[in-house]
């Protein structure tokens, strides 16, 4: 089987002027020409088209992308097993995204007071100030908005930066009691949402069992928070909300 430019275009996504390009530069050259000397793409071709585009929405220039696939060292395996670990480390990036997600509309981190530079360092590509018009038009008039503000315009990186270790300890510890089977209104997992609601306490504001059900309600109301907390493991954020829940229902009875 050969496919036309077109047809390889529509199959990957991407346009003819791309595929005119990577052949251009000798990084994806098709196989075959027809009579009328068009362009016809094989299996193998293909094969290779996908790893590049693997390589390219993990931020590898064209360049790099050329190198790593001509390595005669390298065979398929090797090309799975590096894209395993691109993965692996990816994921992981995007899990710290979705904690400093979650623990920035948490916790209405206004005015922080880092620099630039030193918001990348805690938060990655998260800026957390996205979120300051939407915080503030929800919980602007609130006592917790206000002493949110109060407590964190101080906060210094190395602040910030326990917080943000503080939250990931915490997904760990959930995620770990959902593999383990562990039910959500279990004594331990009830430990870990008051552990939860006592570091909003401490770092942000006033967080009674009321009003951190109410948290718990909004990990699943708000798609936005469901979608980030999921990232961890899915179904984590049903899991901390009926976990916030019950502890709360523990401490009122």
């Amino acid at each position: 089987m050969s496919y036309s430019v077109g047809q390889v275009a529509g199959f990957a996504g991407v346009t003819v002027r791309t595929l005119h390009h990577y052949d251009g530069i000798g990084l994806l050259a098709p196989s075959g020409r027809s009579h009328a000397g068009h362009r016809r793409y094989s299996d193998a071709d293909l094969d290779r088209l996908q790893q590049i585009l693997f390589y390219r929405a993990l931020g590898f220039p064209l360049e790099e992308v050329a190198v790593l696939l001509d390595d005669p060292d390298a065979d398929p395996r090797a090309h799975l097993r590096r894209q395993h670990d691109l993965l692996t480390a990816r994921i992981e990036t995007l899990r710290r995204m979705a904690a400093a997600v979650e623990h920035a509309m948490e916790a209405r981190t206004m005015g922080i007071n880092l620099t630039p530079e030193e918001k990348f360092e805690v938060f990655g590509d998260f800026d957390p100030d996205e979120h300051t018009e939407e915080v503030r038009q929800r919980w602007g008039d609130t006592d917790a908005y206000r002493q949110s503000r109060e407590r964190t315009a101080s906060y210094t990186k190395e602040d910030w930066q326990r917080i943000q270790d503080e939250a990931d300890e915490l997904t760990r510890r959930f995620v770990a009691l959902m593999e383990a089977g562990e039910p959500a209104d279990s004594g331990a997992a009830m430990d870990t949402a008051e552990d939860h609601r006592l570091g909003i306490a401490r770092n942000h504001y006033d967080c009674g069992h009321e009003m951190h059900a109410c948290l718990g309600e909004m990990y699943v109301g708000d798609e936005r928070f469901t979608r980030n907390i999921d990232r961890a493991k899915p179904g984590l954020a049903a899991y901390m909300r009926d976990a916030i829940v019950a502890n709360a229902a523990r401490h009122s009875a």
